[in-house]
């Protein structure tokens, strides 16, 4: 038997755009239109009276702005929800950002006109952002407070270090990440006696905006890798979203190496590519996690860490937005802590000392 279409409300403020989002919502196999609203305040009217299983919502709206309507629907109504609005500017690139850690699955541009060059574009980031909503659980992001928005700045005083890192913490997240990391990172501590290396598929024009609001709630510096930089214990490195992010040499120590290459599960950078390069160039110097995603990235990774002799988390499905990529590494590698971001930071610092009395 066929499953029923998801039923999605459209909200924007632009009667013209809430045609136009309509006609691309549908023409996508296994989804419908039920309704819309032009704000706010009738969007969580029509959430109450209609029940969608996706909103897709705008950010600019008079009477109640996209901001507050995301987070009381994800505090009273909590449902998938695709964040559609323009980005390309340092604003538009933030609010894509807050509208992550606040809950939202995804974040799509909106297309700028019906016969626009990027009308196509949309259409299939939009189609994969549906996909996406539709697997989503969002019981996950219920149950978890979400860190960013709301935490005060927690970096404290202390000395940089230019000590070429010796264990190094590999991530690697897609859908839901963003929140993921936010509480991940929040728990670890200043003096963390490794670097973390973070794989987050994201378009690149956010990475850097990504970084600076993880670097806002982080006792660590954070970020964007760039090619022959130094790996640093207490250092975080995001990797920048126009090629693979790698690990290489570790003589008088280790580097990154960012180049162009074809994707990897269907992403670029790949966790993959990252956590096959530590496995190599660190063997049982390394942790690999894999949080919350679609598809399989980081599972041949995991299992290339393991096997050199490194730690291995995945997030659990709990708190997980999409158990993808968790529940694929945890299938082929297996794992030696399943847990929450926000425990996985007490776990890292129990297998880092393993390993540091190994070594």
């Amino acid at each position: 038997m066929p499953h029923d279409p998801k039923r999605v409300l459209v909200v924007d403020d632009s009667a013209f755009m809430r045609r136009l989002i309509s006609e691309i919502v549908e023409s996508r196999p296994g989804f419908t239109v039920v309704g819309s609203a032009s704000n706010g305040v009738e969007a969580i009217a029509q959430v109450r009276d209609l029940n969608p299983d996706i909103v897709t919502l705008d950010i600019a709206m008079p009477r109640m702005d996209g901001f507050e309507a995301l987070s009381f629907l994800m505090r009273r109504l909590p449902r998938p929800i695709i964040v559609l609005s323009a980005a390309g500017s340092t604003e538009g690139n933030s609010a894509a950002i807050r509208a992550l850690e606040l809950g939202a699955v995804e974040f799509v541009r909106k297309p700028s006109g019906p016969v626009s060059v990027d009308l196509s574009l949309v259409r299939e980031q939009l189609g994969r952002a549906l996909d996406a909503a539709a697997i989503a659980d969002m019981s996950a992001a219920t149950q978890s407070p979400g860190v960013a928005p709301f935490i005060a700045s927690r970096r404290v005083t202390m000395r940089r270090t230019d000590i070429p890192a010796s264990q190094i913490i590999v991530v690697g997240a897609s859908t839901g990440g963003p929140r993921a990391l936010s509480e991940l990172l929040a728990g670890l501590p200043h003096d963390l006696p490794a670097a973390v290396l973070i794989v987050q598929h994201m378009p690149p024009e956010f990475i850097p905006v990504l970084a600076e609001r993880l670097g806002e709630i982080s006792a660590l510096p954070v970020v964007v890798g760039k090619d022959g930089m130094s790996i640093l214990e207490r250092h975080v490195y995001l990797a920048p979203g126009d090629g693979h992010m790698r690990v290489r040499e570790k003589g008088r120590g280790a580097r990154l190496s960012i180049e162009p290459g074809d994707l990897i599960c269907g992403a670029c950078p790949a966790a993959d590519a990252l956590f096959m390069s530590a496995a190599s160039t660190f063997r049982e110097g390394v942790i690999g996690v894999v949080l919350t995603g679609m598809g399989k990235d980081g599972a041949q990774g995991l299992a290339a860490i393991r096997a050199m002799g490194g730690g291995a988390i995945v997030q659990d499905p709990a708190s997980s937005i999409i158990y993808g990529m968790p529940r694929a590494a945890l299938d082929l590698a297996g794992a030696d802590r399943i847990a929450s971001p926000q425990v996985i930071p007490a776990l890292l610092r129990e297998l880092l000392h393993k390993t540091s009395r190994v070594a």
